[in-house]
């Protein structure tokens, strides 16, 4: 009598896995939750370093570019202007980089056992968000500090810009993973593709100081600068460059597509070649 065999494999052509992942999503909390620790077991003040780092940073920027180079952000304040873009940023560029490393850092496991893969750049997505509520905390502190005045009905703008930094963070950040498996020189460009990436976001400018009108259609492309509109148009009368928020949501939805669609076509050969 033949042994009944069951064959576990990823799902064929393109898919988004949703039900697969909510399956296994225990080992997602837990992916997330043991990766949280592990980043600041070691660490003498803990997570106190994802609110000390966007503090540090806001401060080096507004003196150089408020008190120096005296940029107009008109009625938001430099510190609260920087700030936001700082949190957003940080988000993306967290994750990006994190999630480019997983699978490689995950190679034991893959290797030994099935699971949705995707959970694994998933979770380093997790990861930078907590760092970002972290941050966010920072950022309402000193809102209140500066007595920065909130347009409330534009509030929604905040959960807004998240998720486009999410949607946009977890397709470059699976397309990366993936891609680092096969070529592994490639991690090395990731920082430089960041840094570009930073001075191409308007974290210490805002897109409307910028004169020529072809590079701001250029600059939108880029969709941390869609989430960065949003959080700071909740400071500025609910007013938003809405070109630069629409061309950013389409970037951030083209980069989830490609990000899945790479991913999952080669996912299959990870455990050979990881």
């Amino acid at each position: 009598m033949e042994k009944m065999q069951s064959i576990i494999k990823p799902p064929a052509g393109f898919s988004f896995g949703l039900k697969e992942v909510w399956q296994y999503r225990e080992l997602f909390y837990f992916f997330t939750w043991r990766d949280i620790k592990v980043k600041y077991k070691q660490a003498y003040l803990g997570v106190f370093w994802a609110l000390l780092q966007p503090l540090g940073m806001m401060v080096i920027f507004t003196f150089l570019f408020s008190k120096t180079w005296k940029i107009d952000t008109g009625i938001i304040q430099y510190p609260i202007f920087v700030l936001a873009g700082l949190i957003c940023w940080n988000l993306f560029s967290s994750s990006v980089s994190h999630a480019a490393e997983s699978m490689i850092q995950h190679a034991g496991i893959i290797n030994k056992i099935y699971f949705p893969r995707i959970i694994i750049p998933g979770s380093s997505v997790l990861v930078a968000l907590f760092d970002f509520m972290m941050g966010f905390i920072v950022f309402i502190i000193f809102c209140l500090i500066y007595k920065q005045p909130v347009h409330w009905p534009s509030v929604w703008c905040f959960p807004a810009g998240i998720i486009i930094v999410l949607i946009a963070a977890f397709g470059a950040g699976t397309f990366l993973s993936a891609l680092n498996v096969k070529y592994r020189d490639f991690r090395y460009t990731i920082g430089f593709f960041l840094q570009v990436m930073f001075f191409a976001s308007q974290v210490i400018y805002p897109l409307q100081s910028i004169q020529q009108s072809w590079l701001k259609y250029i600059l939108a492309i880029n969709p941390v600068n869609a989430a960065i509109e949003l959080f700071r148009s909740a400071f500025a009368g609910g007013y938003a460059d809405t070109t630069t928020v629409y061309i950013g949501i389409a970037s951030a939805f083209l980069l989830l597509l490609i990000g899945i669609y790479y991913f999952r076509k080669t996912e299959a050969y990870f455990a050979d070649i990881v």
